[in-house]
């Protein structure tokens, strides 16, 4: 193999993704899930002042149930746009990665 007839530019893996759109796609995965834990926790406090119906609702089960609601609301609005903190997340881990290189 001919040392100088080494590609210059990223070459794709077995998968179809060179190794830079994989380091991407790995850090918007970890913003959005940054964002989505965020959101949840958010919600956690605005769901504290919401009583349950004593007809319908409450005790243990509501509770466990509820916060597994409320980090599904989280997941979702991340997953759909969020409130910007995954891109801005997703940036920072970015620009760390290219220092450490």
């Amino acid at each position: 193999m001919n040392i100088n007839a080494i590609p210059l530019a990223p070459q794709p893996t077995a998968s179809g993704q060179t190794a830079e759109a994989r380091q991407s796609d790995r850090a918007r995965q970890a913003a959005q899930d940054f964002e989505a834990f965020f959101v949840a926790q958010a919600f956690e406090e605005m769901f504290q002042g919401v009583d349950t119906d004593p007809m319908f609702g409450g005790g243990e089960g509501e509770s466990i149930f509820r916060s597994f609601l409320v980090q599904e609301y989280g997941k979702q609005v991340a997953r759909t746009g969020g409130i910007g903190i995954a891109d801005m997340v997703q940036r920072q881990l970015l620009q760390l990665q290219e220092v450490k290189q």
